[in-house]
């Protein structure tokens, strides 16, 4: 149990309605007793447990900090399981500042990153899988990374894993009973048991494994580069995608000669866009540069949208970019269809079967550009209610090595090898696991996990 007091601003510093300092510890109440009085101007005693209060905060001085609304929420039945105070005061940076300063002059220090949250895991509140939900529930910039972390939050992903702990732990002991006292003569039942267990086991680690890749596109997004050469329309899809005005579009080819990058929300796909220089061979130094660097973004992109312009014929540029990306998920895009077509791709076969008709000018093609992503990338429709999805890389790699664990298992099980080898890879499955919820898990893991947090979480 951590016994030091530790507060910080919870919401984030600028105008807004109200700021919240949060205080958790053992000095918690005994703080806020000190520098609140009451809306008579009176020391206060006690505070009764998730009553809310009106009053002041005054300096050391006497002089008034706030108007504030003050809550105590007593210990174990708190999100840390220590006594937790939190003071609402007006928005802003100053009142919450001052506050914050002055409670800092008590036996209390600053929070570091994401420490509500480590101390709600050490002190068994939450898991691991939980504690990592709580920062993914933050940064979730979709409705659907949204409910994949709070149905983590929930704890279906650790009741899953801590269900197949258990059985590795039974299995575990029949194996044990089997080893000290062989005059039973148990072992084909114990052998039988555990390759069934296993085959099972591994099934379902698999399809959580299977998830993963769903679950990273919904957490961190598609990462989407636009490439085509000048002109073509680029930057105009990228507004439109957007729907605004974000990159500057005119006739003068060259405009865009830097990268820019931008987040939107597709129907529930997350896309990392990023509009390009315009792929062509040029003299102008800096326009030289911005497409280098558009070049260079290829081999790190999911996914790429080459545009081509459907009132003029296939060129060197466009020929050069088709073979550029052979090898990656690529959506074909034919803009400008409201004009007299000349682009023939009779020669590019599986390109002419798989290209999307599209008109920027005249808004047409997102909903076709939406279906062609969710084909590439969703291997049927995710039920995200009933689906338990994991969006972790940590939890992943884990989940990798529990599953070689067991193949390991079932190959020592083939090979008809002792017990005492099938023992050491269920241990090894069952280590793999823990680490995924929090179990023995070591204090360089868990520093790096919460420096992730904000402060004040």
């Amino acid at each position: 149990m951590i016994h030091d007091t530790i507060a910080a601003i919870a919401t984030a510093l600028g105008n807004s309605g109200i700021n919240i300092i949060r205080i958790s510890g053992d000095e918690a109440l005994k703080i806020a007793l000190d520098i609140f009085v009451n809306k008579n101007n009176e020391k206060v005693k006690s505070f009764k447990d998730r009553f809310l209060n009106y009053g002041i905060i005054a300096d050391r001085d006497g002089k008034i900090i706030d108007e504030v609304l003050i809550s105590y929420m007593q210990k174990p039945g708190t999100f840390t399981r220590e006594d937790v105070i939190e003071i609402n005061c007006h928005g802003g940076i100053l009142s919450a500042k001052k506050i914050l300063d002055l409670i800092l002059t008590y036996n209390c220090r600053t929070a570091e990153r994401g420490e509500f949250t480590k101390r709600a895991f050490l002190n068994g509140r939450i898991d691991l899988t939980q504690a990592e939900a709580v920062i993914d529930i933050i940064n979730a910039k979709t409705g659907s990374s949204h409910e994949i972390s709070v149905s983590h939050l929930e704890g279906r992903l650790s009741n899953q894993i801590n269900e197949l702990i258990e059985n590795i732990i039974l299995l575990l002991a029949n194996i044990e009973v089997n080893i000290d006292f062989p005059e039973y003569d148990e072992d084909v039942v114990t052998i039988s048991k555990v390759k069934e267990e296993s085959i099972s086991m591994l099934e379902k680690i698999e399809t959580l494994i299977r998830t993963a890749d769903t679950g990273k596109i919904y957490k961190e997004g598609i990462k989407t580069l636009i490439l085509g050469k000048p002109n073509v329309g680029k930057s105009s899809l990228m507004n439109f995608l957007l729907n605004e005005n974000r990159a500057i579009v005119t006739e003068i080819p060259g405009t865009t000669r830097d990268t820019i990058e931008e987040y939107v929300n597709i129907n529930g796909i997350p896309l990392n866009i990023i509009d390009t220089a315009g792929i062509r061979k040029t003299d102008d130094t800096v326009e030289k540069i911005g497409v280098e660097k558009a070049l260079a973004k290829v081999d790190e992109a999911d996914l790429i949208m080459i545009v081509l312009d459907a009132s003029k014929k296939l060129e060197d540029e466009d020929i050069e970019i088709l073979k550029l990306v052979e090898s990656k998920k690529v959506i074909y895009l034919k803009n400008k269809t409201d004009l007299e077509e000349k682009l023939d791709l009779s020669d590019y076969k599986n390109i002419e079967d798989k290209i999307i008709n599209i008109s920027v000018l005249k808004n047409e093609g997102l909903e076709k550009i939406t279906n062609a992503i969710q084909n590439m990338f969703f291997e049927g429709k995710i039920d995200l209610e009933n689906d338990l999805i994991i969006n972790n890389a940590r939890q992943k790699n884990l989940l990798i090595n529990a599953a070689n664990n067991l193949k390991e298992v079932l190959s020592s099980v083939e090979n008809g090898m002792s017990v005492d080898f099938i023992e050491i890879d269920l241990k090894a499955c069952m280590e793999n696991l823990g680490l995924i919820v929090g179990k023995a898990v070591s204090d360089d893991l868990i520093d790096k996990i919460f420096n992730d947090f904000c402060i004040g979480k």
